[in-house]
C-alpha cells in the first residue's frame, strides 16, 4: 500500500518580514555610520588628493585657518588680523590640550611670510599643525 504524504502549503508564500526589516536595518546602519562632515570652506580652495589617506575615527577639535592670495587669515567665515589669530590659537590649545590642532589651508599664490607667521604662533603655543597649499586646477 502506498502511503500519500502531503505538504501542505507552507513554502507556496515567503514571508518577507524578515527581510524588509534586515534592509531597514542595514539602510540606518549605513545612514549612522557615514556621517558626512563638511570641512570649514570659507575661501573656495581647491585642494591636493592623497592616495593613502586614512579615515579620521573621531571627530577632531581643530582650529581652521584659510589663507587666501592676499594673506588675509579667515577663521569661521570672517576675516581675522595676526593678533586675533594668536588668541584664537592660543585658546584652541586651552581648549584642547591633548592634542591641540591648527589646519592651515594656503592658496598657492600666497606670500610665504603668511603662513609661515601662522606656523610660528602654532611653535609658540605649541599646538600641533599641517599645512595645506592649493594646487593649479590645471595640473
Amino acid at each position: 500500500m502506498a502511503v500519500k504524504i502531503n505538504r501542505g502549503n507552507a513554502l507556496v508564500a515567503l514571508n518577507l518580514t524578515a527581510l524588509i526589516d534586515v534592509v531597514l536595518l542595514l539602510l540606518i546602519y549605513f545612514m549612522v555610520a557615514s556621517r558626512l562632515n563638511e570641512e570649514e570652506r570659507a575661501i573656495d580652495i581647491p585642494l591636493p588628493s592623497a592616495a593613502n589617506a586614512m579615515p579620521m575615527t573621531a571627530e577632531p577639535n581643530e582650529l581652521v585657518v584659510n589663507i587666501d592670495e592676499s594673506g588675509r587669515f579667515v577663521v569661521n567665515d570672517r576675516e581675522v588680523k595676526s593678533t586675533e589669530l594668536d588668541g584664537l590659537i592660543k585658546r584652541s590649545v586651552v581648549d584642547n590640550p591633548l592634542h591641540p590642532a591648527v589646519i592651515i589651508r594656503a592658496d598657492r599664490r600666497v606670500p610665504t611670510q603668511s603662513p609661515v607667521s601662522v606656523m610660528d604662533i602654532c611653535i609658540k603655543y605649541d599646538a600641533d599643525y599641517s599645512l595645506t597649499v592649493a594646487e593649479d586646477e590645471g595640473q
